[in-house]
């Protein structure tokens, strides 16, 4: 379980590790274009039931710091999806990874089921 540190504030916001890094990619091409945004989750099982939103501006100190001593694989949909979100007027929502699932074979390349 990664942080994200903002501003002089003491408390850390706990994000999964694989979660922050692809949140990370997201934060980090909007501040180096020197946009502002928010930033929403849902609050951890260790956390009080709810959800927070933060307001994201480049002037503000910001760190991401990991458990895991190794940068996962990035899922570029799911980059996609959060900088999709960073662009609307809601700011970038954290949602869960969508993995990509095998596709069905072409009718085409399906088997004949009558034999032929």
């Amino acid at each position: 379980m990664g942080s994200l540190h903002y501003g002089g504030s003491e408390d850390a916001i706990r994000i999964d590790d694989r979660a922050l890094a692809h949140l990370k990619v997201a934060i980090a091409t909007k501040l180096r274009r020197n946009e502002s945004f928010t930033l929403s989750w849902r609050h951890t099982t260790d956390d009080v039931e709810g959800r927070s939103t933060i307001w994201l501006h480049p002037s503000i100190p910001l760190r991401f710091t990991f458990d895991e001593p190794e940068a996962p694989q990035l899922n570029l949909k799911w980059i996609e999806q959060l900088m999709m979100s960073a662009n609307s007027s809601g700011g970038i929502s954290l949602v869960d990874e969508m993995l990509e699932t095998a596709e069905a074979p072409d009718a085409a390349e399906s088997p004949d089921p009558a034999g032929e």
